[in-house]
């Protein structure tokens, strides 16, 4: 998904700072699972996290 709707994301949180929260402990599990894999990520483990929770709604 491309720059997904803000405003979307924040209706299913709580709050902007629970979103980041989200959106962050999300990133950190993609980039350890990639590490632990072997693969070197092409686009950054944010913009996946950013894009598996807009998927999500």
């Amino acid at each position: 998904m491309l720059n997904p709707n803000i405003g979307k994301l924040i209706q299913n949180s709580e709050n902007r700072y629970r979103l980041v929260i989200d959106i962050a402990h999300t990133a950190r599990e993609i980039s350890g699972k990639a590490e632990e894999n072997g693969e070197i990520m092409v686009e950054k483990p944010v913009s996946v996290a950013i894009d598996k929770l807009a998927s999500e709604i």
